[in-house]
């Protein structure tokens, strides 16, 4: 069998036949965030991003999959260091001006860099704040998966519920859990993976 670590580039005729993921992934709902970074030069570039999971506890890290050819991903490279931001029900507004590619998404939105912070935090939108530096990146395809260690965790006083995004809707968390009654899971293993945790 192949080793799939040293297997050749797949070719455009190979990917002219895979499947389109997009409809799958649009039925995983998650967290809405948006990674945000400084370039060399200090300045802001941000995208917001639903390709975010935890990898470690010990030592705390986060994993960002960015678009490798995006401004963003760019200034996280250069940098090292990144923000995470988990937008707030309230923070829609926001996550779709990231999403857009507008060149003025920064002028647009209310944010601050406070000391020692890895990026720029959206304090209008955001409801936790994790500062990461990077650790490891791996390209894969069209996309790099950034690893980064959270070195500081900001979370917004009384912030609302978080941001949801699956099937091409958003959706507050407040009206979510809210149409689901039921007791929460009984499964108690502890884990970087397990939601919630």
């Amino acid at each position: 069998m192949q080793n799939p670590l040293s297997a050749p580039a797949p070719t455009s005729a190979d990917t002219a036949d895979e499947p389109d993921i997009r409809p799958l992934m649009s039925s995983f709902p998650s967290g809405v965030s948006i990674v945000a970074a400084l370039d060399v030069e200090g300045n802001p570039h941000g995208m917001t991003c639903s390709s975010i999971a935890s990898v470690a506890l010990s030592p705390p890290t986060i994993v960002a999959c960015l678009r490798t050819a995006s401004h963003t991903h760019r200034a996280v490279r250069e940098s090292g260091r990144f923000a995470l931001n988990l937008l707030h029900e309230r923070g829609r507004a926001t996550s779709e001006l990231f999403a857009s590619g507008a060149s003025d998404r920064f002028g647009r939105a209310e944010w601050r860099l406070p000391l020692d912070a890895c990026g720029p935090h959206l304090t209008d939108a955001a409801h936790t704040i994790a500062d990461c530096r990077v650790s490891r990146t791996i390209e894969v395809g069209d996309h790099t998966a950034v690893l980064g260690e959270v070195i500081a965790i900001t979370v917004v006083d009384e912030a609302p519920e978080p941001l949801l995004y699956g099937l091409r809707q958003y959706a507050a968390w407040s009206t979510a859990t809210a149409a689901v009654p039921g007791d929460a899971p009984t499964d108690r293993e502890e884990g970087a993976g397990r939601v919630g945790r």
